[in-house]
């Protein structure tokens, strides 16, 4: 679990299945669990140049990853401690999906991706490559988040122009809400559904 406090940069040390990330002085240990750009790896081995992470096929796909090429610099964060402050949200580490950021800087625009605009609300809570953000406005194909000078300096949301590809966890608490919600419906569609079947086999 993590919060979307960003705790430093790290740069792509070597790309590919066997991910190696020069954290910049984060510590780390094998098996320990490291959000890179707000994506749970977990540390497989320590190399010279740095933790080494075996990337799963569904890491991969859902998230930029498989993508870095070598010099690239990312958001780390390591896990929440159990007697930690949680200053952001809750973050598992389990990118839903990436997206593409429209317009950049202290108020930076990110397009939402085709059936995903369900898990966004208002004034609720994002997670933008690892960073904690909290949605300003929300449109049909765009979200905005505003971005303080220290989250600049800090992430490497400074460093965002249009085209940018980031990585996107939704709030879990929505998610479940949602998952409830949606079963429930189908519930009583079914229900309605064999009432009406039962109606008329009478």
């Amino acid at each position: 679990m993590f919060t979307g406090l960003v705790e430093g940069l790290g740069r792509i040390a070597a790309p590919g299945p066997g991910l190696v990330v020069d954290t910049g002085g984060i510590d780390c240990v094998p098996g320990m669990s490291l959000a890179v750009d707000g994506a749970c790896l977990t540390v497989a081995c320590l190399t010279q140049a740095g933790p080494r992470f075996d990337l799963a096929k569904e890491t991969v796909l859902a998230s930029l990853a498989g993508s870095y090429a070598r010099g690239c610099i990312v958001n780390l964060e390591r896990p929440l401690e159990a007697n930690g402050r949680l200053h952001g949200h809750f973050v598992t580490g389990h990118v839903d999906c990436t997206a593409e950021v429209l317009r950049a800087g202290s108020e930076t625009e990110i397009a939402i991706p085709e059936g995903r605009g369900r898990f966004l609300v208002e004034k609720g809570s994002v997670a933008v490559s690892g960073i904690s953000l909290t949605i300003a406005r929300l449109g049909p194909g765009s979200f905005t988040v505003a971005l303080i000078p220290e989250t600049l300096k800090r992430t490497t949301a400074g460093s965002w122009r249009p085209g940018t590809r980031v990585n996107l966890e939704f709030d879990i608490l929505g998610k479940y809400v949602l998952r409830r919600l949606e079963e429930d419906e189908r519930g009583a569609r079914l229900k309605e559904y064999l009432e009406k079947r039962g109606d008329g086999a009478r």
